[in-house]
């Protein structure tokens, strides 16, 4: 496995157990960390939108992380392994309550994307 993913496994797991202990304190609840985290994706998605050199599953690949959190934020108190969440993910994957809307409007087809 890429050494990349494997960091970005422990990052996130990380980011997932700072994001628990503010909902624990009550610095945020719920819902205002999934309403910040949703706005993140639909800002990663338009900013995908712009760079037309990203293919659809190098799109994907940016919004994981933010996906990952999302479901991360949803289950239940205590922490779900990585695996559990990926999978979590990738069953929801496409589904509108975690595909956030991008704001602007995707460029259209280069002639070498079909």
């Amino acid at each position: 496995m890429n050494t990349a993913n494997l960091q970005l496994e422990g990052m996130l797991l990380a980011v997932y157990a700072l994001l628990d202990a503010i909902k624990r304190k009550g610095l945020l609840n719920e819902q205002e960390i999934e309403e910040a985290l949703r706005q993140a994706e639909v800002t990663a998605k338009a900013e995908v939108g712009d760079r037309t050199e990203l293919s659809k599953s190098n799109g994907e690949a940016i919004c994981f992380p933010i996906r990952f959190l999302r479901k991360a934020n949803e289950v239940a108190a205590g922490m779900e392994d990585f695996a559990t969440i990926t999978q979590l993910v990738a069953e929801t994957k496409g589904a509108p309550s975690v595909l956030a809307t991008p704001t602007k409007t995707p460029p259209p087809p280069r002639p070498g994307d079909f």
